[in-house]
């Protein structure tokens, strides 16, 4: 994909509800990134409408208006048109799932949004990482993996109304569970908080998997607590990383932002006894990624 005027992309990728999309809104005030506005949801066939939008973005006065209210997007219904079945998989998409007419379908949709100011497609993703899929359609993208403590995610899920976990494992969008999986969520007694945390666990393990088939260069992982503590240091390795210049109008950018965790609401908004479902479904996970527990708390989940 990359020319002398167009560089290759960014995927920014996580699980859903980690904070990437606060990310992804920073990242793509950069002058020149370009990405897939809700135009694209609404009529997913019409990249040019798309372009056209990138143009009119750098327009003084009337750009900043169009940004607020055509705001980056994931644009699901897009990727459908490019690869039917891309935004519901019943596992995470990999090199092989891809036939040969689709690469250059994606790559040439992809030409479209550019242009000669904005060359660098900043594109979000979340779920299922697909990142072996779109190393293989693009082999020099760069992807910026988004982390956040599995518990907040956890909880969150609970709150949206896209979660399929309500329908139970056997008919949501991340196949059915492995015995030991099963096991674990029965003895929660099919605790909905417990299958929240087992989702994260999965979509985890199949970044963990994904990661493996792409170059070490080529992936910056993020933690979404370091990005709100000290913003301007995480958005200038991302940049540096992207290959992005540090231009003064972009630090203003990040400078504005407001951000926060919001890591403990989940504890305000659950019962003790939902927090400790939670904390021990999640536990050697929690360590791996460097989120242990207090002490307190871990004596506690461990008795169960």
């Amino acid at each position: 994909m990359p020319n002398k005027h167009f560089q290759p992309p960014v995927f920014i990728i996580g699980v859903g509800r980690s904070g990437s999309s606060v990310f992804h809104r920073i990242l793509c005030q950069h002058p020149r990134a370009a990405w897939l506005s809700r135009l694209l949801e609404w009529s997913p066939r019409s990249g040019q409408r798309n372009r056209v939008l990138m143009h009119a973005i750098d327009i003084p006065v009337i750009g900043a208006w169009l940004a607020d209210h055509l705001e980056p997007s994931e644009c699901y219904a897009y990727w459908d048109s490019l690869y039917p079945g891309f935004s519901q998989p019943v596992r995470d998409l990999v090199a092989e799932d891809l036939s040969v007419d689709v690469p250059p379908r994606i790559i040439n949709s992809f030409r479209k949004q550019l242009t000669s100011r904005r060359s660098q497609l900043v594109v979000k993703i979340t779920g299922w990482p697909r990142l072996d899929f779109l190393h293989r359609v693009f082999p020099e993208a760069r992807f910026i993996h988004i982390l956040r403590d599995g518990r907040p995610v956890a909880a969150s899920f609970l709150k949206v109304e896209w979660w399929d976990g309500w329908r139970g494992p056997n008919h949501w969008r991340y196949g059915p569970l492995m015995p030991e999986q099963d096991e674990e969520w029965r003895r929660y007694n099919l605790s909905f908080m417990a299958l929240a945390g087992i989702q994260w666990k999965i979509l985890m393990d199949a970044m963990e998997s994904a990661k493996r088939a792409c170059p070490r260069a080529a992936l910056l992982e993020l933690r979404y607590e370091d990005i709100c503590n000290d913003p301007m240091s995480c958005f200038r390795q991302a940049a540096q990383f992207c290959d992005l210049p540090w231009l003064p109008r972009f630090e203003r950018a990040v400078g504005s932002a407001v951000l926060h965790s919001e890591n403990d609401k989940w504890r305000r908004d659950f019962t003790p006894e939902q927090q400790r479902v939670l904390d021990s479904v999640l536990h050697d996970y929690l360590v791996r990624y460097g989120y242990e527990l207090d002490q307190e708390r871990h004596l506690a989940a461990t008795s169960v």
